[in-house]
């Protein structure tokens, strides 16, 4: 496994669903049942990215079944048919060389569960969703715990040895740093390793 930061192409899914433009209601409904999954890229030419159709665009069709009142745009994919006419576009995507952080502030900004992973050209390359992003909690233990030691401890202007024990990705440090103003800097260090849940210092000045 690399070491942090871990980019959206190790965590993505290759193999993708996705929609012709003039893909039926009926065919998306299907093949979103089918995937098990909430959203599907819609794509144009020869695999570039033009927008995403959900459940939610879906949903419309129902929502306005007996009434008329509404927000236009809603109102209008009430009677789309086809997934050129019920996408939301542009597409929120990212690109596979984004760090899962980037991902997942791209998700919680946006309001999304899964993204269209792009190339530089709009093409499609993967999806990752929400459940992708949290794989790096899947890390083990000690490996956690190398990359601390190797990444981070022997990185800093420490000359004291500090101890790492990992627990369910919870980093415990102890020992005793030069001067307490390091210890914001460590806990952000170590932070910011991949698959770590929590970190507790148990720290002396030395």
């Amino acid at each position: 496994m690399p070491e942090s930061p871990y980019t959206v192409s190790e965590v993505m899914t290759h193999t993708v669903v996705a929609v012709g433009s003039e893909a039926p209601f009926k065919e998306i409904v299907g093949l979103l049942d089918q995937w098990k999954v909430g959203a599907l890229p819609v794509l144009a030419g020869e695999g570039r990215v033009v927008g995403v159709v959900s459940e939610a665009d879906l949903l419309h069709k129902e929502e306005f079944r007996d009434t008329d009142e509404g927000d236009l745009a809603e109102r209008a994919k009430a009677g789309a048919v086809t997934a050129d006419e019920l996408m939301s576009t542009p597409a929120v995507t990212v690109h596979a060389d984004a760090t899962i952080a980037e991902a997942a502030r791209i998700m919680a900004r946006r309001h999304v569960k899964r993204l269209p992973v792009v190339d530089g050209s709009g093409m499609l390359q993967g999806v990752v969703s929400r459940g992708d992003l949290l794989k790096v909690f899947l890390r083990p233990d000690q490996e956690i715990a190398e990359e601390v030691r190797h990444g981070v401890l022997n990185r800093m202007p420490i000359t004291t040895a500090l101890t790492v024990e990992v627990s369910e990705g919870v980093v415990t440090l102890g020992g005793s740093l030069p001067e307490r103003g390091l210890v914001p800097v460590l806990a952000r260090a170590v932070r910011a390793v991949e698959g770590v849940v929590d970190v507790r210092l148990d720290l002396t000045r030395r």
